[in-house]
């Protein structure tokens, strides 16, 4: 009896399962359960599709045209296809839009999208009853009326316009243009280049972590001044072998060869993008300039942070709000936009954690040294780091302290910042690891961040703005620090004093320029990143730089400098 309740439980329950799998893959292909019940299962993907597109234009000089349709049925994507730069006349994207759960049968949702003059239709093998059909600027768009198709990855769900022949789109699920809107612009302005979602977004599959790896190294690669264009951009200064101009150069492609060829040789653990990613007058459309150089991070997988410099939003193109909200977006990027109570955008903090543990090994300080001083008439040049954000990183570390001091090895800090601080100028510093070229154009007015960072025991702090300077800098610590050594204590502690260890620190190192969009010159400078390799088992911290140019240089570690040891800032003898 009980194995004949048994036998008829376990075909009761193979016959629901069934039952249950068959209506799974049923709504599947054609939506036969009910919207609420379709969009809890785990297939669905919450979000709109796109049912149709098409481009407007518009005249200034004609009343009569409109560059905004009728936004109860579009919704316009915000950049000019001609980038304001087509005198009287202007182009606009737009997209019509739905809910999938307010499609009605008499729908059709975008599927496919391509450009070009000749009906892609036209020879294609198993299109069936689909047919393309043609819209303003070469587009053509195939759309589907079949339910399934708005909940596969076949759907389009966003669309936008990125710009120039160099343009890339590393964002999952989306597919770029290799041919441009077929609009009728200008030889000189760059092309309008489409690019749409298939599919809705999906979330990371795991979190981003950075950790120490095994046998102990952290490894920083500071890349800082790259100033990329909309476009491939105009080279500044650049030069070759032998300090020889270099004809027909394209900036953003040497500048990215050039990062490409250090991420390849150096494998960085983590990648920190310290201000002046973009040329704020030469990038018109600034998320291309941005997806171009987290392009070969997200390739690669690395993780990365980035904090603005003063050019990140010059012109006006795209606030440091909004690109830090696409930054946010992105794969590997481990971007913060910070407290909103503190002055700037990019105020935040990273946590690099043990190899094994939960306790963070590295605690990295990422600061907004924001633009032009707001003073000119009293302080010249640069703003400065604001009261509300040294409190803001002063109350931070200090609430740290107790979890750092679970970690089995010395906590070390460090921090990231652009405009460089004016304790970089003091003549009575200690100049090591490379040359000061150029004058210090750092802030006028002192809000004296560096005696917080000092305070902190930050042991290094990372700076970029002035190009061709890549030195790194110990001030000499005050009368009042300097202790009398312990004949005891057997611990390694160079210092600049014989028979005493004062307190030093924090190292204030430039990274120079990489990028072949900004100034250089100054006699021969070549381009350059900074490396930071943190050794958690020695307590030791080394930094070296990478340059573009050449031969046997560029495989060599430049001014390579121990800047910590044994937990200890120290200076070299």
């Amino acid at each position: 009896m009980a194995k004949r309740i048994t036998r008829t439980l376990a075909q009761l329950g193979a016959l629901v399962t069934a039952l249950l799998l068959l209506i799974f893959l049923a709504d599947s292909r054609y939506r036969v359960l009910p919207n609420r019940i379709h969009s809890a299962l785990p297939s669905h993907h919450v979000g709109t599709v796109i049912t149709d597109l098409t481009i407007s234009f518009c005249s200034s000089v004609n009343p009569l045209s409109s560059c905004r349709l009728d936004p109860e049925q579009w919704h316009r994507i915000e950049k000019d296809l001609y980038l304001r730069s087509g005198w009287v006349k202007s182009a606009w994207l737009h997209v019509k839009r739905k809910k999938e759960e307010e499609l009605t049968p008499e729908d059709k949702i975008v599927v496919g999208v391509k450009i070009g003059r000749l009906d892609p239709g036209v020879g294609e093998k198993g299109q069936g009853s689909e047919k393309w059909e043609s819209r303003p600027g070469g587009i053509w768009i195939l759309r589907s009326s079949k339910r399934h198709d708005s909940d596969s990855d076949k759907a389009v769900t966003s669309v936008d316009v990125l710009f120039g022949p160099d343009a890339v789109d590393p964002r999952p699920g989306w597919r770029l243009a290799q041919t441009p809107l077929l609009i009728d612009t200008d030889k000189k302005l760059q092309p309008a280049r489409l690019s749409t979602r298939h599919g809705q977004p999906h979330k990371e599959a795991r979190e981003v972590v950075p950790r120490v790896r095994k046998d102990g190294r952290f490894k920083i690669l500071q890349i800082s001044d790259a100033h990329l264009s909309t476009g491939v951009g105009a080279c500044r200064d650049a030069i070759g072998e032998n300090g020889a101009a270099s004809k027909d150069c394209e900036a953003d492609i040497r500048t990215l060869e050039f990062l490409d060829n250090v991420l390849d040789s150096e494998t960085p653990d983590l990648v920190v993008l310290s201000g002046d990613q973009v040329e704020g007058p030469t990038a018109p459309d600034t998320e291309s300039a941005i997806l171009k150089l987290v392009d070969p991070l997200i390739e690669r997988s690395i993780p990365y942070v980035a904090i603005f410099g003063n050019h990140d939003d010059e012109g006006g193109h795209m606030s440091r709000e909004a690109q830090m909200a696409l930054l946010r977006t992105l794969p590997y990027s481990l971007s913060q936009a910070g407290p909103q109570n503190v002055d700037g955008v990019g105020n935040y903090y990273i946590e690099v954690l043990a190899p094994s543990a939960q306790h963070s090994a590295l605690t990295l300080y990422m600061l907004d040294t924001h633009s032009l001083t707001p003073d000119e008439k009293h302080h010249k040049g640069y703003d400065w780091i604001k009261p509300s954000q040294i409190a803001w990183f002063q109350s931070t570390a200090q609430g740290l302290q107790k979890a750092h001091a679970k970690y089995s090895h010395i906590h070390l800090d460090m921090a990231f910042i652009h405009i460089p601080l004016p304790e970089f100028a003091d003549k009575n510093n200690l100049i090591k690891g490379g040359k000061w070229i150029e004058g210090v154009t750092a802030p006028s007015f002192n809000s004296h961040f560096y005696n917080a960072l000092a305070e902190e025991g930050v042991v290094a702090v990372g700076a970029g703005h002035d190009h061709v300077n890549d030195y790194c800098a110990l001030r000499p610590p005050p009368p009042s620090q300097l202790v009398v050594r312990d004949t005891e204590d057997t611990t390694p502690a160079p210092s600049i004093h014989h028979g005493t260890r004062p307190r030093l620190g924090p190292w204030m190192c430039y990274a120079g320029a990489s990028g072949f969009g900004g100034y250089a010159g100054y006699g021969g400078f070549h381009r350059r990143v900074r490396v930071w390799e943190v050794d958690t088992n020695a307590r030791r911290i080394v930094t070296w730089k990478r340059v573009e140019c050449c031969g046997e240089d560029t495989k060599k570690r430049i001014d390579e400098l121990v800047i910590v040891d044994g937990g200890r800032v120290v200076a070299p003898e």
